[in-house]
């Protein structure tokens, strides 16, 4: 009897085993011209943790645990990014040439196989013609997870999204992925996100910022206000969040700010807001895009803003340091 539970234990511990490897996700990458250095890797069908990944001599491992298929992004020090199509106990190699990017080669499913095509095919290609084709994809492989990437990529989180036709192509994959919650979240709020165009009202909405403070739409209520999408990973949000700075306190009492985070990790983002004395309201819940405010005012892009006068009337959206500087020095004239 002491045998056979012996045996019986010894088995019950190798099938947990052998379940745990099951949902070991790894990636293998190799890169010329980056030595050494840091990527980010963050997911976008769920709100997770933004993770570092350490490079050495040109190359570097990533490892996560997986129950289902995930799309993860791979973020370079220059913003460009990488989607990686994730699988359980699969494991990924990805090899390229840090100046080419585009070119990179990323193999181990059919899925990460399909889209390195279409980078390659649309790497030299003007973005007219780079939507044409992720147009054409999304219609002709609907069911394929590479086309809610696409979609958000080039329809959702662009400095100027088409929302209308972004609905129409999130309806095609939604009819081919009746079941698949993230497209179905996508594609409600799209429904809200048509009507915020300049000149709309800016929706109502609720949050609650780092110091636990209730920040509501009706507390924007200076000659202009101005709410920006951030990280700690990304300069130029953060020299946006300086530039605020500076003109806030050239233009007290006619300027407020609102600040909402993408950050994984609130600690980061409170270290930010520190450092760089940041006195106005600040939202970060770690759930990056995921963030309820976020679908409610429609930020998409990073770095974005909104541009809103004392009654909520959207007077500009997604502008550059330069463009938002001229755009509120104008305003408060």
């Amino acid at each position: 009897m002491k045998k056979a539970s012996l045996f019986l234990c010894l088995l019950s511990l190798l099938l947990l085993s052998c379940g745990d490897s099951q949902k070991n996700f790894k990636i293998e990458g190799s890169f010329k011209g980056f030595k050494q250095g840091e990527l980010y890797v963050y997911s976008i069908d769920t709100p997770r943790k933004l993770d570092t990944i350490g490079v050495s001599r040109g190359e570097f491992v990533y490892q996560a645990s997986i129950t289902e298929p995930t799309t993860l992004v791979v973020v370079f020090p220059n913003y460009s990014e990488l989607p990686v199509f994730a699988e359980p106990g699969v494991t990924i190699k990805v090899k390229g040439d840090a100046s080419h990017l585009k070119e990179t080669e990323i193999k181990g499913t059919d899925t990460n196989k399909a889209m390195t095509e279409f980078r390659l095919k649309t790497s030299n290609m003007v973005p007219p013609d780079v939507i044409k084709e992720a147009t054409q994809f999304i219609n002709e492989q609907p069911a394929s997870p590479i086309s809610i990437y696409l979609l958000n990529k080039y329809f959702i989180q662009t400095p100027d999204p088409d929302y209308a036709k972004a609905q129409n192509l999130a309806n095609t994959i939604l009819k081919a992925s009746p079941d698949n919650q993230k497209i179905a979240k996508i594609s409600k709020q799209l429904d809200a996100l048509k009507a915020l165009k300049v000149g709309n009202k800016l929706p109502s909405f609720f949050a609650t910022g780092l110091n636990g403070e209730g920040i509501s739409s009706s507390d924007l209520n200076a000659k202009v206000n101005v709410i920006t999408l951030w990280a700690s990973w990304n300069y130029e949000s953060i020299n946006i969040q300086n530039l605020l700075a500076r003109l806030k306190r050239q233009h007290e009492g006619d300027l407020k700010v609102l600040s909402i985070s993408i950050d994984g990790s609130v600690k980061d983002c409170r270290k930010i807001v520190e450092r760089d004395s940041i006195k106005w309201s600040n939202v970060c819940d770690g759930k990056m895009w995921d963030t309820p405010v976020l679908q409610k005012i429609g930020l998409s892009y990073l770095p974005d803003n909104i541009v809103v006068d004392g009654q909520g009337k959207i007077l500009a959206r997604t502008l550059n340091y330069q463009d938002l500087n001229k755009k509120i020095e104008e305003l408060i004239k």
